[in-house]
């Protein structure tokens, strides 16, 4: 039950964090948007360790760890509030969404899970197609767009190698210190890139949105999104962890049109349509597999 709580609570985070990060940007840089996120986080998932008697270990494995994690903290993030300022924001999570294309092969060629079965494949075109005639609206757009969705992509591959690089690992650290180890790791990385493009110059008297919108990433998206996420990919394979990329691109078109005023063309409701076939389809192999498993001890 708990891991369905954990994996529900992902999901739900991840569909409102592109919104977040869309709104944490308004009249502030970028990089000072996702500095300030990174250091709630970091403050909020400290006194979360020492009120939970959590110990951050400093062994080699653990150190690789951090190091594995930072690539997703720091490099994917970093790109991704690059990225964000130039598309509207469920389109995030439509690029994101490809990470299970990513994630299924580097998980078959390095961690060895059976994740390339031919009804798996087959729901992975199915996913992919979906989101690639979502992505297809938006070839309207100016060229700015164009490489904010190419960054994108970029920031979806490095995120596809972290997750596979902590699962290869294995540490068996506990998820909050595998964010913390990473967040340590990476916030000076953050300062000194917020240093290098704006001189570490505080914005004007940010907009109350912005304001909510960091304080949501820092104290929710941040600490209890990526302990979540940890948590999940420590117990479940990590193609089925990057499902949850499938699932969030729609509630995040959704939520980005309602709040947002983003538009949801007929494109994008086709290839809504074809992801949730495909998840409906790789449900359906997951569950055939557990069973044949269970018969056959």
């Amino acid at each position: 039950m708990r891991l369905v709580l954990a994996f529900v609570g992902v999901v739900l985070i991840w569909t409102t964090t592109p919104l977040g990060i869309k709104w944490s940007s308004v009249g502030v840089s970028f990089i000072f948007g996702v500095t300030a996120r990174m250091s709630i986080g970091l403050f909020c998932l400290l006194i979360m360790m020492l009120l939970t008697r959590t110990r951050l270990r400093l062994d080699k494995a653990a150190l690789i760890t951090y190091v594995a994690v930072s690539i997703q903290v720091y490099a994917s993030m970093l790109l991704t509030y690059w990225g964000a300022q130039f598309i509207p924001s469920g389109w995030l999570s439509v690029i994101f969404g490809l990470s299970p294309f990513m994630t299924a092969f580097m998980a078959a060629a390095v961690l060895k899970e059976q994740s390339l079965g031919i009804g798996k494949i087959l729901s992975y075109l199915i996913g992919v197609t979906g989101l690639a005639v979502m992505f297809s609206s938006a070839f309207d757009l100016d060229l700015q767009a164009a490489v904010g969705m190419v960054t994108i992509l970029v920031a979806t591959f490095l995120h596809a190698i972290s997750a596979i690089w902590v699962k290869k690992i294995h540490a068996q650290l506990p998820a909050m210190a595998q964010i913390t180890g990473g967040l340590l790791l990476s916030l000076p990385l953050y300062f000194v890139t917020w240093y290098w493009l704006d001189q570490a110059q505080l914005p004007d008297m940010p907009t109350e949105q912005t304001i909510w919108a960091i304080l949501y990433l820092g104290l929710i998206a941040t600490p209890i999104g990526f302990a979540l996420y940890y948590y999940v990919l420590a117990r479940l394979p990590a193609t089925n962890v990057a499902m949850i990329n499938l699932m969030t691109p729609v509630l995040s078109l959704i939520l980005g049109y309602f709040a947002n005023q983003e538009a949801l063309t007929t494109k994008v409701l086709v290839g809504t349509g074809l992801i949730m076939l495909a998840l409906g389809l790789h449900s359906w192999l997951e569950r055939r597999q557990s069973a044949n498993l269970q018969q056959s001890d």
